[in-house]
């Protein structure tokens, strides 16, 4: 079963699935730099139908983090 989250951040950051986790952030993953959190932002928002406030997009400095902000907002497929 593939990780939607997890696939959507390898295909923007242009790094294999297999190289990241639920602990991947800006300070373990070389690609997640400013530029690649904005591209993070606009494909998450377009693939889980969901508009991200300034404070929910600060707030999601890990996978971990992006998925349960996108669980509370009712995002389907990520639990």
């Amino acid at each position: 079963m593939t990780d939607r989250l997890i696939d959507l951040f390898a295909n923007v950051l242009n790094v294999p699935a297999s190289e990241l986790n639920e602990d991947s952030s800006p300070a373990n993953t070389p690609a997640w730099d400013s530029l690649a959190t904005i591209n993070l932002v606009l494909a998450i928002e377009q693939e889980f139908k969901v508009k991200l406030r300034t404070q929910q997009i600060m707030s999601m400095s890990t996978i971990a983090l992006a998925r349960a902000t996108l669980i509370k907002l009712g995002a389907a497929g990520l639990a």
